[in-house]
């Protein structure tokens, strides 16, 4: 009791840690905004819900009204300058010195002449020089003081000022206007005239970056304010440059806001308790009408492990490509669920997974709608994979159900379909490609968590395999009962809705232990019986060892646990009856130890392995009868598996006595159609004319 309190408590402690797990995870990779992220272009439709400001915010200028604005203001706007009367006297004076001795007094007194003229007129930079140029009346701004000492602005006349090429030629053009018979500058009072010829009206930088700031204020001004509550842009309105700034200004605050952080931890803790509710309901559900699932270290960690990773993937994509969350596909959760578990299971996996996902979705109704539709068809259509084409039909059925329900969804909220996009279809489309790639997933998690898939079960039960074809070459007999008992297991589980392709499987190697010793078999053999002459105990250890070298050869051949149940609990822990009771009947009054005829074991564990032992011992005592009534058979049948019964070897099978009953007249029915009674044909006692 203690040892089972144990177990109870390690799965408990796991159950727990896996939602915890999946809450973590889904809580940590939300997007940290707590706002719907949207995907917007200039001049498309809105195709999100009305959207509304959650408080005040600024009506600013679209950008390329801004940027048209700012461009007019660079333009018009007049320069602030400083005079650098230093730099002019400290040129001058080199002027002169790199003069002498190279040119006459007259001549040199007649140059600096000139360039002071020019300085005192000024020199610009040429750059400023192209601005002023183009204007009407030319003017720069200087600052002064004034005669209270405040600065003032002063407008100066810029026409007379020259840039250092054009104030070159005007020292030239003075000079020899002074002394019309000087000779020219030649190179070296070219070189020196270039080296003093430096702009003394300068930009006033840090002025003029002041004043230029305060005219942008103009362009950053706020040309309004849009109130809590009131619209922003609604569903299908044109996003216009206006509109596009007011969306972008709206984001842009919103996560700057420092006075969001308490509402945005109670958005999260929100957010995760959400998240809590939808594992608890899917939690309650398997508890009360799953409970073996429920108690299945591995199932749980494989579904929970899927849930998990599904939802992380989509609030990933969501976050980095738009739309993205119709990218994912949802489908192939339920159809992961359906091979492993079954529809049920499937469905409930389904509506978890998206519910959870939908905490990011920007229009979460359709996109609850879209995904449990298109995963509810997709499940419904595999039914029972059996092969790799059902996939490929139900991605197809999927992506179909998909368009149908965006068209509808369309028509429902907008009443048109003017925000019909290709883009969303090719996003549909490509979500049903990545749905039809579950097949590898499938293999996958048959490797990881040791499942066994109805595909693999359909491979498995190919006759033409090598083991059943090495039973069919080595213990003919072995493999035709094999055959039969399969058949009439598949229809018995059919009948009580056990898992027919796990029975049908399973029947077929149940046996294939015999292969070491076919001829110890009565299947097998044809008139010489190894067992005359043997002890019973020699006799019952060959007929047991069938089990364990059976388990020997499914490990080689590595075929799934689920087989290899069927081979150790076909027999469960009953007795070779026929060895005991000889050995019993050799020895009387004496003590014979029944474990030395019992099999190993276990007993049956599931429906499938209690449907299979019912069938073999059925199907073998079936070739003992000599009258084949229905009267015999019945008997037959009933004696069989009520002595199964009564030895408490389907004990432990969650199989019920209604089930064992509609077994029976399975049973009964195929009997009686396998051994039906055959007209004799009248022999010839005349030749024919």
């Amino acid at each position: 009791m203690a040892d089972t309190n144990k177990i109870f408590s390690k799965i408990n402690l796991l159950r727990g840690g896996l939602a915890a797990l999946l809450i973590a995870v889904v809580t940590i990779l939300l997007p940290r905004a707590d706002h719907q992220s949207f995907s917007y272009e200039l001049n498309q439709p809105w195709r999100y819900p009305l959207l509304t400001a959650a408080f005040d915010m600024p009506i600013l200028r679209d950008s390329a009204s801004a940027a048209k604005m700012k461009d007019s203001i660079d333009v018009h706007f007049v320069p602030f300058v400083r005079r650098d009367n230093e730099l002019a006297s400290d040129n001058i004076e080199r002027f002169t010195k790199l003069l002498q001795n190279r040119f006459t007094a007259a001549e040199v007194k007649a140059l600096t002449g000139a360039l002071a003229s020019v300085y005192a007129t000024g020199i610009v930079d040429p750059n400023v020089y192209s601005q002023v140029s183009r204007e009407g009346s030319p003017v720069l701004r200087i600052t002064e003081k004034g005669s209270e000492g405040q600065p003032e602005v002063i407008g100066i006349d810029a026409r007379h000022m020259l840039p250092p090429i054009k104030a070159f030629e005007r020292v030239d053009s003075l000079y020899h206007a002074m002394l019309p018979s000087a000779t020219s500058l030649g190179d070296e009072g070219a070189q020196a005239l270039n080296i003093c010829l430096e702009p003394n009206i300068v930009i006033d930088s840090l002025t003029d970056s002041k004043f230029r700031n305060q005219e942008y204020l103009n362009v950053t001004a706020a040309l309004g304010v849009i109130k809590k509550g009131q619209r922003i842009v609604d569903l299908g309105e044109i996003i216009t440059p206006q509109i596009y700034t007011n969306i972008s200004t709206y984001q842009e605050m919103w996560n700057q806001r420092e006075d969001q952080d308490a509402d945005r931890n109670y958005s999260l803790l929100g957010k995760a308790l959400y998240v809590a509710l939808c594992v608890a309901l899917l939690y309650l559900f398997l508890g009360l009408y799953r409970s073996r699932f429920f108690a299945n270290a591995k199932q749980m960690t494989f579904l929970m492990t899927i849930i998990t990773i599904f939802d992380a993937l989509a609030i990933i994509v969501f976050e980095y490509v738009p739309g993205g969350l119709y990218l994912m596909p949802f489908p192939i959760v339920p159809v992961l669920a359906l091979v492993f578990f079954d529809s049920r299971t499937a469905i409930f996996s389904l509506i978890t997974t998206v519910l959870i996902a939908a905490v990011v979705s920007v229009m979460p109704f359709t996109f609850v709608v879209m995904e449990l539709a298109a995963g509810l068809v997709a499940t419904f259509s595999i039914h029972q994979l059996s092969k790799r084409w059902q996939l490929l039909r139900a991605s197809a059925l999927a992506v179909l159900t998909y368009m149908v329900f965006y068209l509808v969804m369309m028509l429902m909220t907008e009443g048109n379909f003017d925000l019909f996009s290709w883009r969303a279809v090719v996003m549909l489309t490509i979500n049903g490609v990545l749905f039809s790639f579950s097949y590898v997933l499938i293999v996958l998690i048959e490797r990881i968590y040791g499942f066994t898939s109805a595909v693999t079960l359909v491979e498995l039960s190919d006759i033409n395999t090598p083991l059943l074809r090495r039973l069919a070459e080595e213990a003919p007999g072995t493999f035709q009962h094999s055959m039969q008992v399969s058949m009439l297991a598949a229809e018995a589980a059919r009948a009580i809705g056990a898992n027919t392709q796990l029975v049908r499987t399973g029947a077929l190697y149940h046996d294939i232990g015999k292969m070491e010793n076919p001829i110890y078999f009565t299947e097998n053999q044809h008139g010489m019986n190894p067992h005359d002459g043997q002890p019973p105990q020699a006799c019952a250890r060959k007929i047991i060892s069938h089990v364990t070298n059976g388990l020997s050869m499914a490990s080689k051949e590595k075929l799934p646990p689920v087989i290899r149940n069927f081979i150790s609990e076909h027999h469960g822990r009953g007795l070779t009856r026929y060895f005991y009771n000889t050995a019993v009947n050799e020895h009387p009054g004496e003590h014979v130890d029944p474990e030395d005829f019992t099999y190993p074991g276990p007993n049956p564990q599931s429906k499938e392995t209690a449907i299979l032992m019912m069938a073999d011992a059925v199907e073998a005592a079936s070739r003992s009868l000599t009258d084949y009534s229905p009267d015999s058979i019945n008997a037959l049948v009933n004696k069989l598996i009520d002595g199964q019964i009564a030895d408490g070897l389907l004990k432990e099978a969650p199989i019920s006595l209604r089930d064992i009953e509609t077994v029976k007249d399975t049973f009964k029915k195929r009997l009686a159609t396998i051994y039906h009674s055959r007209i004799a044909y009248p022999e010839l006692q005349t030749k024919p004319v």
